[in-house]
């Protein structure tokens, strides 16, 4: 992990210095120098002293961006995290394009053209991260109510318009914090569930943020109960700490465990996997997801139980249709995060199942976006809670 975080956070010292190279010859050889280079270095100066805060506080063992207020920590997280290294590339083929055209032509006059073009060039980098932090704030606090009337084949009777509420990646930490975790409450408490299914990342990865987010489960009502399974985000901080808070807490976090309850005398089986069981470090972080425990968890499924899987990363997804299981529940991808369309961006590029229904054979799987946000941003990828009613 330790790895991880200065390999990621080399790379964004790397795209900050690269913007500021190339914008400062930007601005230096097609606009006036002066102001707007001050501003700029200064603006390089803050993101470099705010990496390097980052670096020291997560390599110490404490959770980066607590203090700091969610519009001066969306701003941070965008410019870095989507803005800078597009920025540095780009602008550096460009500066580069000029010095080519214009630059080793001593004498030749520049065209009005080059200094408006440059200005813009300039200005944009930092007036897109401006204008998404703004749309990001605004979208921090909502959610919609995603309805899904799901048909499974042979159906028990005792089912039919029974009725689930999927909840996944709550995030609760530094941007899902405060009115939004009682909205989603509300939200919940208004669909009048028969079951509440959460499918991992409670919290962002701060175990000082965990009791909130319990007695936020709490404060869900259902008829046959709430049940969880944990996820990749939920262990950062320590897999020990948590798993340990989990058991402790009373909530029946499933951990490659099964849990039934019986709806009008028809026993529902559900099963929670756990996040990473056998697998080292870079393959939990890829995503993988680790075939034994899926296959030890399957193996306690009861064949007379309607049966539901829940599980984090959805590609466990091609072992439960394999074994039959009729309904899998995950999360994970947060419906891609940025998405151009519907089908083309960030989901279908990194997960074979990204967002919303998949079907194979008589299995089906639910992919929700997540309720909660660990990036300030979505773009056509929609916070949600999903209503589920069975038929």
């Amino acid at each position: 992990m330790r790895r991880f975080v200065l390999i990621i956070l080399g790379l964004l010292f790397l795209a900050n210095f690269v913007s500021w190279f190339a914008l400062d010859f930007i601005l230096t050889h097609l606009v006036a120098p002066g102001f707007l280079r001050s501003c700029l270095g200064w603006f390089i100066v803050l993101q470099v002293a705010g990496l390097t805060t980052t670096m020291g506080a997560r390599l110490a063992g404490y959770q980066p961006g607590t203090g700091l207020g969610r519009p001066l920590l969306s701003f941070f997280m965008i410019w870095n995290l989507l803005v800078a290294l597009p920025t540095a590339v780009v602008s550096l083929i460009w500066a580069g394009v000029w010095w080519i055209t214009i630059g080793t032509n001593a004498g030749t006059t520049l065209d009005p053209s080059w200094r408006t073009a440059g200005l813009i060039a300039a200005l944009l980098p930092f007036a897109a991260t401006f204008l998404a932090t703004v749309l990001a704030l605004c979208q921090l606090g909502r959610f919609r109510i995603q309805r899904i009337k799901l048909v499974i084949p042979h159906l028990p009777a005792a089912l039919q318009g029974f009725n689930i509420v999927h909840l996944s990646d709550l995030h609760v930490g530094k941007l899902t914090r405060g009115k939004v975790l009682d909205d989603i409450v509300a939200a919940t408490n208004r669909l009048d569930a028969d079951l509440i299914l959460l499918t991992g990342d409670l919290i962002n990865m701060a175990l000082e943020d965990l009791p909130q987010a319990m007695e936020m489960l709490r404060a869900m009502k259902s008829r046959y109960g709430l049940f969880l399974c944990e996820g990749n985000h939920d262990l950062i901080e320590s897999r020990a700490g948590f798993e340990a808070a989990a058991k402790a807490s009373g909530l029946p976090f499933l951990l490659n465990q099964s849990a039934t309850i019986s709806v009008k005398g028809q026993p529902v089986q559900i099963l929670g996997l756990r996040w990473g069981e056998g697998m080292g470090h870079a393959r939990e972080t890829a995503g993988a997801v680790p075939d034994d425990a899926l296959h030890r968890l399957l193996a306690q499924r009861d064949p007379g139980d309607f049966t539901i899987l829940l599980a984090h990363h959805p590609e466990a997804f091609d072992a439960a249709a394999e074994a039959g299981i009729p309904l899998t529940l995950a999360g994970h991808t947060h419906g891609g995060q940025l998405m151009l369309t519907r089908t083309i961006g960030f989901g279908p590029w990194l997960y074979r199942y990204w967002s919303g229904l998949y079907q194979k054979g008589s299995s089906q799987l639910i992919v929700s976006n997540g309720a909660g946000n660990w990036f300030p941003l979505r773009i056509h990828a929609p916070a949600e809670i999903v209503h589920l009613t069975l038929s």
